[in-house]
């Protein structure tokens, strides 16, 4: 599958510098690498909205900004899972891309995390090859809310107004018909009225989106189809 534009300019040039030297630091701060990421991307995003709203008309308008927001949400995602299929050009003199640097140290930094979460009794994660790919998975689940939360920062209130295209909000797993739109700020309320707020691991919380959980060439045939 053909990358698209969009994935092909993803701010996440600062990930490829993480430090992978310092175990301690590699450790705790690709949370705050990835979130920084989020946060760049979402800012060369919204920037252009206007022109996005221009050149697909037939969105409403209320709702492309955080379907574009959701899909960089989602390639973050497969970067970080190791499941990106974008695969980058080399530059002239370096033997490696970009995106390989930054898979090399995303497998360094993970396998960090695997010698520690493995050094007890955890049985539960194999290292599949050097990959990680179970580890980086669970990852993901536990901080997709937070790297959310970064991706939606909004101090100058340009998604003031933003909604989410489908009612993925506040699902009910006994009935899908209870769910509701994503009305400020590409955001779920995290206290659902009338109930307790939800914590990360339970369905959506915050997140209106499951794009991170579409194969990326699915995602990507229907953004090439628009």
């Amino acid at each position: 599958a053909c990358a698209p534009f969009r994935r092909l300019h993803l701010c996440n040039k600062n990930m490829v510098k993480m430090d992978t030297n310092n175990d301690s630091k590699a450790k705790h701060n690709l949370l705050l690498d990835v979130c920084l990421a989020a946060n760049y991307e979402a800012q060369s995003l919204i920037n252009y909205r206007e022109q996005y709203e221009v050149q697909y008309p037939s969105s409403v308008s209320t709702f492309t900004m955080c379907t574009m927001l959701a899909r960089s949400f989602a390639d973050i995602g497969d970067i970080v899972r190791g499941k990106d299929l974008y695969h980058g050009k080399k530059k002239r003199g370096q033997t490696e891309t970009e995106r390989d640097q930054l898979e090399s140290k995303l497998k360094t930094i993970f396998g960090k995390i695997h010698k520690e979460v493995t050094s007890g009794a955890q049985t539960y994660y194999n290292d599949n090859g050097g990959n990680f790919f179970k580890l980086r998975e669970d990852w993901w689940t536990a901080n997709r809310e937070t790297v959310w939360k970064a991706l939606t920062c909004d101090d100058d209130k340009k998604l003031r107004d933003a909604k989410y295209f489908r009612p993925t909000c506040n699902i009910s797993r006994d009935n899908e018909k209870t769910g509701t739109q994503a009305k400020k700020q590409c955001r779920c309320s995290d206290k659902p009225k009338g109930k307790k707020p939800r914590k990360g691991s339970d369905n959506v919380n915050i997140v209106p989106t499951y794009f991170d959980y579409v194969p990326q060439y699915l995602r990507w045939f229907e953004e090439w189809a628009e």
